[in-house]
C-alpha cells in the first residue's frame, strides 16, 4: 500500500462567498507522484502536468487534481462526500500503484474542447437563465466539465444535440 494516511482541509470559495458548496484539500502522508502517469491512464485525466507531476480529471462529478504530496477536490456537498471521494481516491490510488506493471504509463493529457466551438452551438443570447453571467462564461463551464448542454433552458434540441456530440470526443460525462 503506498497511500496510507492523509490529513482534510475543507474550506469554501473565496471567490464565491455565497457559494453553498465546499472543497476540500487532501495533504498525503506519502508522496504519489510515481502513481500520476498510471492514474491518468486508468482515470482518463484531461490535464496532465509534468513537472511538477499532477493530472485533472472528472469523477463523480467533481473535477478533481492529484499532486505529488496533495489532492484538491471541488464542488463538494460537504465533508462527508468529501471524505467519500478522497477515500476512493485513496483506492485508487494504491491499486493503481500495486498493478502498475499492468498499465502503460500516459504522460499527456487529453484534447480539450474549444470554448469558441462551444459558444458556436449555444444561442448567445446572454440571459442568465443558466446562472451565468454570459453565454461566454456557460461555454467555460462546459469546456470545464463543470456544466452541461441540459443547463442551458435556452439551448433547442438540434444544438444540444451537436454540442452533446461535440463534447463526448472529449471524455467529460456530460
Amino acid at each position: 500500500m503506498l497511500l496510507k494516511k492523509y490529513t482534510l482541509e475543507i474550506f469554501k470559495s473565496k471567490c464565491q462567498a455565497d457559494a453553498k458548496g465546499v472543497h476540500c484539500f487532501a495533504h498525503l502522508e506519502q508522496d504519489v507522484s510515481d502513481t500520476i502517469p498510471y492514474l491518468n491512464t486508468v482515470l482518463g485525466g484531461f490535464e496532465y502536468l509534468s513537472d511538477p507531476p499532477a493530472v485533472t480529471f472528472k469523477a463523480q462529478g467533481k473535477l478533481i487534481t492529484v499532486h505529488g504530496r496533495k489532492i484538491a477536490v471541488n464542488a463538494l456537498k460537504d465533508e462527508k462526500e468529501a471524505r467519500k471521494i478522497v477515500e476512493w481516491l485513496k483506492n485508487e490510488i494504491n491499486t493503481v500503484w500495486e498493478t502498475k506493471d499492468d498499465i502503460e504509463p500516459c504522460y499527456t493529457g487529453m484534447p480539450r474542447p474549444g470554448i469558441i466551438e462551444i459558444l458556436k452551438l449555444l444561442p448567445k443570447t446572454n440571459c442568465r437563465e443558466c446562472n451565468e453571467a454570459t453565454c461566454m462564461v456557460f461555454a467555460t463551464k462546459i469546456a470545464e466539465g463543470a456544466k452541461g448542454p441540459e443547463d442551458c433552458p435556452r439551448l433547442g434540441e438540434d444544438e444540444n444535440k451537436k454540442l452533446t456530440e461535440y463534447m463526448s470526443q472529449f471524455n467529460l460525462d456530460l
